[in-house]
């Protein structure tokens, strides 16, 4: 069996009566938006975007500085863009997975598996201590192999892992079976140190939080301006300015306010799907008993898991850029990729059958060449940007966030000493080398599992030059 490279009448069946928006942010406990920024202010610490890096930058300025005059601006509204659009994946890895980060930071991947389980506990502990309501939980994730040939890579996968402090489980097709009944598993790994959460009620939460700590938050808010006077920075905005002594830029897939920094990003289109609720019958079929996240282990993979009411989230497979780093929101709704996600999904639970889809959605992911996130700082040392996380920052985002006040502080740490903290990405080239160059790439991804995991001449030589094209 292979997966489908077309959607279906079936396919297109079930998506075609879906809510063209994200299933997370179209609830009724969705928060009012906050008032626009309509004065000229001044803070201690100003943050600029209000995902899940800006909102973990605000919570931690405002508990390690008690009393900062801290202000958080939004160009739109809390978790209206990545932060509100993902899978709920909350990761221990902070650099976009294990062989991400053993191809970039072998010697310093010991210390990254620690930091990032680290990282992890400290986002459990604040979610209690916090009182955020975002159903999450330990769950774990099961990495799938879908075929033979990927089953084969996974025992190196499990020791590989344990060399660096990871644990791994490696399962064989009939025991990821007995967890998750689908016909495309061949073999799977367990990483234990995943949660799986509500991504909107989490930010939602850690806005509210901030809020108690005495950080102002203004949306509908976007920074057109940011610049330096004397010893201090002014970010300048429709109605009014901040001025402050410090900022923290965090605006994800957003052209970056610091202009030489938007070569090292681009805004690459993901996709997802939110079924209806599954009864008791068909959530029983599908043995999903743990309600671990999935994920598959190929190229191009799909990333799905249940919400707190039974819904099966399904969402990957294409990353589609276009040309001149284009991020208007007609891109949100593309109905061919919704259908081949719904699919892919009925060949994942075939007894799933007549199923429907509630909503579909598309977001950006902050893409860069080496796939996790890095840091720059600018204005004299008073700015830090954080960005390129691409796609797995739920849980690294408080990492990034993390290192970003370190710099700020003038702090020499374990953090800040990092390789991964000191380097950047390499640019990427521009238009039309970008376009051609990302699109030959997907292309050349495709081809290497119709060859069962053959990389070809070009992904080799983008392997080995450090460039690459994910989601």
């Amino acid at each position: 069996m292979t997966w489908a490279c077309e959607p279906t009448e079936r396919s297109r069946a079930m998506v075609a009566g879906a809510s063209p928006e994200p299933y997370w942010l179209d609830r009724p406990e969705r928060p009012a938006p906050r008032p626009r920024l309509a004065a000229d202010v001044e803070a201690d610490l100003l943050i600029v975007g209000g995902g899940f890096t800006g909102l973990w930058s605000a919570v931690q300025a405002a508990e390690r500085h008690p009393g900062l005059r801290i202000v958080l601006l939004e160009r739109d509204r809390i978790a209206e863009h990545a932060t509100g659009r993902n899978g709920g994946f909350c990761s221990a890895s902070i650099t976009h997975g294990l062989g991400n980060g053993l191809a970039r930071w072998p010697d310093e991947m010991p210390t990254l598996v620690r930091l990032g389980k680290k990282t992890l506990d400290e986002i459990e502990a604040t979610i209690e201590r916090l009182g955020i309501a975002s159903d999450a939980g330990r769950t774990g994730e099961l990495d799938i192999a879908n075929f033979d040939w990927q089953a084969v890579e996974l025992a190196g996968v499990v020791d590989d892992a344990a060399a660096v402090g990871q644990k791994l489980d490696l399962l064989s097709a009939e025991a990821a079976r007995a967890r998750v009944d689908s016909p495309m598993i061949a073999g799977a790994t367990f990483d234990p140190d995943v949660i799986m959460l509500d991504p909107a009620r989490l930010a939602w939460g850690l806005a509210a939080a901030a809020e108690r700590l005495g950080v102002t938050i203004h949306e509908h808010t976007e920074v057109g301006r940011l610049r330096s006077v004397g010893e201090k920075v002014v970010a300048t905005t429709g109605y009014g300015s901040v001025t402050a002594a410090k900022a923290v830029l965090a605006t994800s897939a957003s052209p970056s306010l610091v202009r030489r920094l938007r070569m090292f990003t681009v805004p690459v289109w993901d996709y997802a799907i939110m079924t209806e609720p599954l009864s008791g019958e068909q959530l029983a079929s599908l043995g999903w008993a743990g309600r671990e996240g999935l994920a598959d282990n190929g190229p191009r993979f799909h990333y799905f898991r249940l919400t707190a009411d039974n819904r099966i989230l399904f969402g990957g497979w294409d990353a589609l850029y276009h040309f001149g780093s284009d991020a208007d929101r007609r891109h949100e709704f593309e109905p061919a990729e919704f259908a081949l996600l719904a699919e892919h999904l009925l060949q994942f639970f075939p007894q799933l059958e007549g199923i429907k889809a509630s909503h579909t959605w598309g977001g950006l992911i902050d893409t860069c060449s080496r796939f996790s996130a890095f840091w720059d700082t600018s204005h004299k040392g008073r700015v830090v940007t954080v960005t390129g996380f691409t796609g797995l920052g739920v849980g690294a985002s408080h990492f990034g966030a993390a290192v970003a006040l370190d710099l700020l502080d003038g702090v020499r740490n374990e953090r800040t000493e990092l390789k991964m903290v000191k380097s950047k990405p390499i640019p990427f080239p521009p238009e039309p080398a970008r376009w051609i160059g990302v699109n030959i790439t997907r292309h050349q991804i495709a081809r290497s599992e119709r060859r069962q995991g053959k990389r070809g001449l070009w992904l080799t030589i983008m392997d080995k030059t450090g460039l690459g094209f994910d989601s």
